[in-house]
């Protein structure tokens, strides 16, 4: 694999152009086109769409009636056709054709020399198009050229392209076309509509909802500067779509040229789609051209309308060209501030009512149990169980909080853990459990100074037993703490602290979106009297303080366990959409190789806003598999808890997986990955 290569991870650079058109001049508009198109060429474009209608202009009225008219546009497609032999991409322009004796608005789709089909426009935009144009049926039959009979090439509205490129299969609509053309990946949306005010929006509402419900990406190209403005305008936009996401998009109402070039994710369009499975379970039959084109000028599978090759070989760059389009380097945390506020609200409401919802099925009287520690996960359930109370309108006092400091618990952290509990409202305790720790340390006859998994885990499973042991004593529900980064690493005892609650309402919840969930709620002033106190929870270190240290000595840190929470819920979000590891990892090169590119989401602190080189990447990738696959057994048997992200692990439907499966095939995968480019 040329592993630093978009095309070989899967990319595909398309272009939107809207160039200054020539009204009724078609030549000049085809050699505007050729000489954009070798730009975009040099540039590794390997699909550049132009608007509806783009080699003569929307606006020529009567004069597409023209014989001229028509058959300079003819000349003009011709022009394309030659020049295209010596450039990469597929261009398609939009041209009235003549065919049947009737006028077509037609989409021209031309690529390595060869014209490659022709899509006519099925439903008029504007009220005056059937006076000008016939409307495209579904049956494709075969269509030329009528002064120049050699060009021919597949006729009619429901085909699609194979363009040579892995994973490219390209459709087309024009206009108010919702053809949704079957097996396309990218769908080219032509457009000559005028621009009055609101339609801008709902245009962009439309190729989003298209690109959604298609699983795929939709590139719109419309009409602009150099139509006639007898009575109306046109604003020129160009955007691309993928999956719901705007990947680009260019700015109206220019004077020149104009576009927006940007890097498709085919395989994550495939993967979508074999996910849904919808397109698979009931694919649109795709009328087939047939061989009577000619008129007994060539015979049988000899027809000289074969030009549309199915045997293309795609003339694509080589090495590192850049990746063009949005990558986010948290993916479950917006980068817009808008929509992580949006965000964060609901992850919020969906936690605290989920809670809420199982104290009223329990009983009214249920108090919440949990164990605070000072720490981001026990924060944000006792935040959730202060909101649930409130919800409820039940004292805060029925959240019972116990602190229980153990061998390594710092000073600071048990500070926060009370002055958090204190601003809450909460029935605060604290219990040592260093007593009962070396008591069983003694019983076990183990070396209360030997710091191994027995003398950590001995203290998780005490604190998880006085928790379930309050619970049964003074009628309440233990509420667990774990989150999901911590269920796809298993970084947590199987059957005690973390990992087994009567409910956990962190359990869809990950590391990294816990930590923008809790800045929103500082924010939010939802509970005024602690925000010092999470300033401070959020600042410190993430540790189990499970092993002591001396003075001036690092504490135990989780991440230099497990790697770093960003890099880790990265990979998770793209193993679950069912990446490869090449993939994943060639992704968290891009988005995480420059700290100085590319948006943080807002709020990230400065020492956050780090960098990841390609090996570190590589390393911590490995490990991550390695601890997915051996901790399934626990997220097997994990407690009900909400799933708040559109990825779950929880595994009642969530995710499913044999506990007895081993990575080495992803790990052999991720061996190929160079460590340096």
């Amino acid at each position: 694999m040329d592993f630093a290569n978009i095309y070989a991870q899967g990319f595909a650079r398309v272009a939107a152009r809207v160039l200054p058109v020539k009204l009724a001049d078609p030549v000049a508009n085809a050699a505007s086109v050729i000489e954009d198109v070798k730009a975009l060429s040099d540039d590794g474009v390997c699909l550049v769409a132009y608007p509806e209608l783009s080699l003569t202009g929307c606006s020529c009225g009567d004069l597409f009636l023209q014989d001229a008219l028509l058959g300079a546009t003819e000349d003009a497609i011709v022009a394309l056709v030659d020049a295209s032999a010596e450039l990469r991409p597929v261009i398609i322009v939009g041209a009235p054709v003549r065919a049947d004796g009737r006028i077509y608005n037609c989409a021209v789709v031309i690529q390595g020399g060869q014209l490659q089909m022709i899509v006519p426009k099925t439903y008029p935009s504007r009220s005056d198009e059937q006076r000008w144009f016939t409307s495209g049926g579904d049956e494709v039959s075969f269509g030329g050229l009528q002064d120049h009979q050699a060009m021919w090439a597949p006729f009619g509205t429901a085909q699609t392209l194979e363009t040579g490129i892995t994973g490219l299969t390209v459709g087309i609509e024009i206009g108010d076309d919702m053809a949704a053309v079957a097996g396309a990946t990218v769908l080219v949306k032509m457009d000559g509509s005028p621009a009055v005010v609101g339609r801008a929006d709902t245009r962009k509402l439309l190729v989003q909802a298209a690109s959604i419900t298609g699983n795929a990406a939709v590139v719109f190209a419309g009409a602009g500067v150099g139509e006639s403005t007898t009575d109306a305008a046109w604003d020129g936009a160009s955007f691309v779509y993928e999956l719901g996401d705007l990947l680009g998009e260019s700015p109206r109402f220019t004077t020149g040229p104009t576009g927006t070039t940007v890097d498709v994710d085919l395989r994550r369009i495939q993967l979508a789609r074999l996910r849904q499975g919808t397109q698979a379970d009931s694919p649109a039959e795709m009328p087939q051209p047939t061989n009577d084109c000619c008129d007994g000028c060539c015979d049988g599978d000899d027809c000289c309308a074969g030009s549309a090759a199915d045997d293309k070989v795609a003339d694509l760059p080589s090495g590192d060209i850049g990746l063009r389009r949005p990558l986010a380097r948290f993916p479950f945390v917006p980068d817009d501030a808008a929509a992580l506020d949006a965000c964060c609200f609901e992850v919020m409401h969906i936690q605290l009512t989920a809670l809420a919802r199982r104290l009223e099925s329990i009983g009214p009287s249920t108090k919440v149990v949990i164990g605070v520690s000072g720490g981001l996960d026990s924060t944000n359930a006792l935040l959730v169980a202060a909101g649930a109370m409130h919800r409820l309108r039940r004292p805060m006092s029925d959240i019972l909080a116990f602190t229980m400091p153990g061998f390594a618990t710092s000073e600071g952290t048990k500070s926060n853990a009370w002055r958090l509990m204190k601003a809450v409202g909460a029935t605060a305790e604290e219990i040592d459990i260093r007593p009962a720790a070396r008591q069983m340390l003694k019983d076990l006859g183990h070396p209360e100074d030997l710091y191994d998994v027995t003398f950590e885990n001995i203290q998780a499973g005490l604190r998880a037993d006085y928790l379930f042991r309050a619970a049964n004593q003074r009628g309440g529900m233990v509420l667990g703490t774990g989150d999901l980064s911590e269920a796809a690493l298993g970084w947590c005892t199987y059957g005690v602290g973390d990992h087994i609650s009567h409910y956990n309402v962190n359990a869809g919840l990950p590391k990294t979106m816990m930590q923008y969930v809790i800045r929103w709620m500082i924010d939010q002033h939802m509970v005024g009297d602690a925000d010092d106190v999470l300033r401070d929870i959020l600042a410190q270190e993430i540790s189990p303080e499970l092993v002591p240290v001396k003075a001036g000595e690092q504490i135990q840190s989780t991440q230099s366990a497990v790697g770093p929470y960003p890099l880790n819920d990265f990979f998770l979000a793209h193993m679950l959409a069912g990446e490869a590891p090449s993939r994943i990892a060639y992704l968290a090169w891009q988005a995480w190789r420059d700290a100085e590119a590319g948006a943080w989401p807002p709020g990230t602190p400065g020492d956050q806003c780090v960098a990841y080189d390609l090996a570190t990447i590589k390393a911590w990738l490995g490990k991550f598999y390695q601890r997915f696959f051996a901790s399934q057994f626990k997220r097997s048997c994990s407690p009900d808890g909400p799933q708040v992200l559109s990825v779950s692990l929880g595994p009642r439907g969530g995710w499913a997986m044999p506990s007895d499966a081993k990575p080495d095939a992803w790990l052999a995968e991720l061996a190929d990955v160079p460590e340096t480019i």
